[in-house]
């Protein structure tokens, strides 16, 4: 246990299911999918043969961000600004000279500026080496976004990013929790941003077959834990919760929607892609994720599951979490959001989040859509189809990554006894 508690003051959010926290929570809720047919490129052009994912919709960076700030930044980018700001405003907090360098960031992302990197390799070899951005460099690197955001907020506190592939979003709140328990900063904004609906990018998954290719019913393509899932959707997303030291918080008076309790992370060191079979890796995440917090199954309410619509994911993940929990974990209500938001790869994690304490609030299991026909492997309660109203007071949150990265989150509701 540590001595400094570390809560949530502030959250932000663009995703497929909606452009604030409100609308994104309210549409996953309801089981309202945000997949959809491809709207900002061509996916026929090229021969592509996933033609569905998960965009954010309604979102002009120029409007938003102002049209010299948005050629400036990847989109990957834009999406960072663009919910690090909701959470900054969120949250109430001030920055000034006097506590700028009490608060920092931690911005993660699976991939980086991709869609940058295509459009200016495509300029390189169609027009030559003048054609290229002076600012392509910056704008590729995945530290752009993090930069970006503390230069934004000139928040001088530490600033990093992360880099776990599907598992960027848990590691990058996890991360900055410690920053803040072990006293180097009192606050810092924490999240993870991913804009990979790209043509290379998709097509390099599908060649792995890793996607879905049930291109004719969008909103049912994503199936976690149905015997007929065949891949994931892929989704761009950003998310980010401003996270203080508890006394901090409240000394200003902050308005609290929840408290990071535990984090725990290991490496399968197994396969460059696919999960351990029997879950063992990511078992060990989940137990060191209650260790922290000091509590056992018997005290988690609700998963938020990784859950990609994957063969092999789903499956390893169910064997994680009754190898960690044993028969508890029958008892406790399961689902995966991405059955309506896709797999938003990086981000998935930082929203995933922004939805287990959304559940906390409002007393209410999510559903995992799609979920008709069980898989006699996945075996627990999904909570299939129709959200549940029920008492949430811990929520764990579950991602892993390409390269064997496991990461395990646990909120809880915030007593300022510190006790359920």
């Amino acid at each position: 246990m540590h001595n400094k508690r570390v809560v949530v003051t502030g959250m932000g959010v663009l995703c497929p299911t909606g452009n604030t926290v409100a609308e994104a929570w309210e549409n996953a809720a309801a089981g309202r999918s945000g997949i959809d047919i491809i709207r900002n490129w061509n996916t026929y052009e090229y021969g592509i043969e996933n033609h569905i994912a998960g965009e954010v919709k309604n979102f002009d960076p120029d409007v938003v961000l102002g049209k010299r700030e948005a050629r400036r930044a990847d989109r990957v980018t834009q999406l960072a600004l663009v919910s690090a700001t909701q959470a900054m405003e969120d949250s109430g907090l001030q920055i000034t000279d006097e506590n700028r360098y009490d608060v920092g960031c931690v911005v993660g992302t699976g991939i980086g500026g991709i869609t940058t990197l295509v459009e200016q390799t495509l300029n390189f070899y169609n027009k030559g080496a003048k054609a290229v951005s002076p600012v392509m460099t910056p704008l590729i690197l995945p530290d752009n976004a993090s930069g970006k955001v503390s230069m934004q907020f000139g928040l001088r506190g530490p600033n990093f990013c992360i880099i776990t592939a599907c598992a960027t979003g848990n590691n990058a709140i996890g991360e900055a929790a410690e920053i803040i328990r072990r006293g180097q900063a009192k606050a810092m904004l924490a999240g993870s941003s991913e804009a990979a609906v790209v043509g290379v990018v998709i097509a390099g998954f599908n060649n792995m077959t890793a996607l879905t290719r049930q291109n004719d019913e969008p909103q049912k393509a994503s199936r976690p834990f149905d015997r007929d899932r065949d891949g994931f959707v892929i989704a761009e997303a950003a998310g980010m919760l401003m996270l203080e030291d508890l006394d901090h918080a409240l000394e200003r008076g902050a308005k609290i929607y929840g408290e990071v309790l535990g984090y725990g992370h290991t490496s399968d060191a197994y396969h460059v892609t696919a999960p351990m079979e029997t879950g063992e890796g990511a078992a060990r995440a989940i137990e060191l994720a209650l260790n922290d917090a000091g509590i056992t199954g018997k005290d988690i309410d609700y998963i938020n599951a990784h859950g990609t619509s994957t063969p092999l994911n789903d499956k390893a993940e169910t064997f994680a979490i009754k190898r960690a929990l044993g028969e508890q974990a029958y008892e406790i209500p399961i689902s995966s959001t991405k059955s309506v938001t896709g797999h938003m790869l990086g981000a998935g994690g930082a929203v995933e989040a922004i939805f287990c304490i959304e559940a906390m609030r409002n007393n209410f299991i999510p559903p995992t859509i799609n979920l008709d026909n069980p898989d006699p492997e996945c075996d627990l309660d999904y909570t299939p189809n129709v959200g549940v109203q029920r008492e949430v007071n811990i929520t764990m949150s579950n991602s892993f990554g390409f390269g064997g990265h496991n990461a395990v989150i646990i909120l809880g509701k915030y007593h300022a006894n510190g006790k359920l």
